[in-house]
């Protein structure tokens, strides 16, 4: 018989965890908000989001 190299299995292809998620994007999105000018900012284009997703 030969030999073979153990070979890892590949991990499945699906969606990430949410929690994951929200850990790789909240640095990011931390960083926008200070650069960006602020809560305001934020609060307005969410309850802009909001406003389109409610349609």
């Amino acid at each position: 018989m030969a030999h073979t190299a153990h070979r890892p299995t590949p991990r499945p292809a699906g969606r990430r965890h949410p929690l994951v998620a929200t850990a790789m994007v909240l640095p990011l999105a931390a960083l926008l908000v200070v650069v960006f000018g602020g809560w305001e900012a934020v609060v307005t284009q969410a309850s802009s989001v909001g406003v389109v997703l409610g349609r």
